[in-house]
């Protein structure tokens, strides 16, 4: 890794949770609210200024999300600084996963992604 590779780098932090008192099994509507931690772990100040998720279920489908900045916002983060917010995803099936990028633009003009690690999005399993 070289020198400029220090100065950009963002760690995202997602972590789901499903959201039973909205879904409907029989609606095959399953709802799943998602924490997600951004963290500057770089040496300049950066912006996330877009965002970009891809959203499968088990069944197949695929959904695409593109968007300026996150719940509204274009956060700013100095070296060290996160970020936190909660959103949230709606399947058609009971198990999916998430994944994505933020595009983020540093202080000095540089633009780069801050990849999502793929998150799974699933019902807890119930105990007998």
């Amino acid at each position: 890794m070289d020198q400029d590779d220090d100065k950009y780098r963002v760690k995202v932090e997602p972590q789901a949770s499903y959201l039973v008192e909205q879904s409907s099994a029989e609606d095959n509507r399953y709802v799943f609210a998602y924490q997600i931690v951004i963290t500057n772990h770089g040496s300049v100040t950066v912006q996330l200024v877009s965002r970009y998720w891809l959203i499968r279920d088990m069944e197949g489908r695929e959904q695409e999300v593109r968007g300026l900045g996150v719940i509204g916002e274009q956060p700013v983060l100095e070296p060290g600084q996160s970020f936190e917010y909660m959103s949230g995803a709606t399947l058609e099936a009971p198990v999916g996963t998430m994944q994505g990028r933020y595009q983020m633009r540093a202080a000095d003009g540089t633009e780069f992604e801050a990849d999502i690690p793929e998150f799974l999005l699933s019902i807890p399993r119930t105990l007998h």
